[in-house]
């Protein structure tokens, strides 16, 4: 008779802080053994149950029984020419996601993945034109965080993450639970602390998850627009069929409403010919009326089979204008990290392809063991 698998170990990693109160309570422990176990891994980096000493040693003991610390590991990372860095993360089942980190004067913006691949389709995105693996776990996106924080302090690297956003694979509202756990601690006290104005979701619009996060969260949120009027975005962004641009504003003033003080960021990817001409600011004029907004106009980012061309430098400027003489808050964004492909858009191009290369030749740039 075959001997039967041990139990899977719970990867701790998974759990914010309510989580683990609950799973502390099935071993029964008290819950605030959440908060120092919290600490000792997402602050202190200990993940050797042995070292967290304020834990007796019969808990220490049964925690390495049942549980278990694991990270992503890396196959390897590049940086760009203005510093831009960026990893390629292996995940179980040889799967494989881009993170990028973008240091600035005063702060460093980790750009995460929620999903590998993406459900959603947008007919600009690099990502969305790979199709759609599976939902990234809590421990596997609070990792990406964890495992840069490490990165950069063991690499003796000047600055940190200060700000995270949820704009690398995959619709965050499609994998709600991974990303209301992995955003809960990141801006909790005793893990990363994060202000929740510096945590950004970056969703398409799923309409009923963006009521349920409301809720329960008051995270940043920015929402891909692209298009001022339903015809265009549903080309430009399929989901807007089942949720057209009406029923996502209503789900944005609701969001807006309950998070106070926090202006919604309105991503407008920039397409020559396709949604740049001045009737489309001045009709984006119009369907923002009264949402307290910043609008972030993205020059697009061409990769492989694009059917699209980034609209000129002085048309995105125009368009700019446009939109601040009608006193929005408009910004360009600058095109970071494209030389290594970790540009808006460019997330994990051929992903499957690299890594099948990984296996017989060096990586580009330096190696980082896990």
């Amino acid at each position: 008779m075959a001997a039967r698998e041990p139990p899977a170990k719970a990867n701790l990693l998974n759990f914010d802080r309510q989580a683990l109160q609950e799973w502390f309570a099935q071993l029964g422990e008290p819950s605030f053994r959440a908060v120092q176990l919290i600490k000792w891994i997402h602050q202190r980096r200990i993940f050797d149950f042995d070292r967290m000493t304020d834990l007796g040693k019969p808990l220490r003991a049964r925690l390495a029984e049942v549980a278990e610390i694991r990270l992503p590991s890396a196959a390897f990372d590049r940086t760009s020419a203005d510093g831009v860095r960026k990893w390629l993360l292996t995940l179980d089942g040889g799967n494989a996601i881009e993170t990028v980190f973008i240091p600035e004067p005063g702060r460093g913006t980790l750009c995460v993945s929620s999903q590998l691949g993406c459900p959603l389709a947008c007919t600009f995105c690099s990502t969305g034109q790979q199709g759609f693996n599976r939902n990234l776990s809590a421990a596997e996106i609070v990792g990406q965080l964890l495992f840069v924080t490490q990165s950069l302090e063991t690499d003796g690297i000047t600055g940190r993450v200060t700000n995270v956003v949820f704009m690398g694979m995959g619709e965050p509202l499609a994998n709600f639970t991974g990303v209301l756990r992995a955003s809960n601690l990141m801006v909790d006290e005793h893990a990363y602390n994060l202000s929740r104005r510096r945590v950004t979701l970056s969703t398409a619009g799923i309409v009923p998850a963006l009521y349920r996060l409301a809720e329960v969260s008051r995270i940043s949120l920015a929402v891909s627009l692209h298009a001022p009027d339903d015809a265009l975005r549903d080309e430009l962004v399929p989901i807007n069929r089942k949720y057209p641009i009406a029923e996502l504003l209503a789900a944005c003033r609701n969001y807006s409403e309950r998070t106070p003080h926090h202006r919604i960021t309105w991503e407008y990817v920039m397409l020559d010919a396709v949604n740049d001409t001045d009737g489309h600011a001045q009709a984006l004029v119009r369907l923002l009326k009264g949402i307290p907004s910043k609008i972030n106009l993205i020059p697009f980012n061409a990769f492989p089979g694009a059917r699209y061309r980034s609209s000129p430098p002085q048309r995105i400027a125009r368009f700019a204008g446009l939109l601040q003489r009608a006193g929005y808050i408009t910004t360009v964004r600058k095109t970071r990290g494209d030389d290594i492909g970790g540009a808006c858009g460019q997330l994990v191009g051929q992903v499957r392809n690299r890594m099948r290369r990984l296996r017989t030749d060096p990586p580009h740039g330096p190696m980082v063991r896990a």
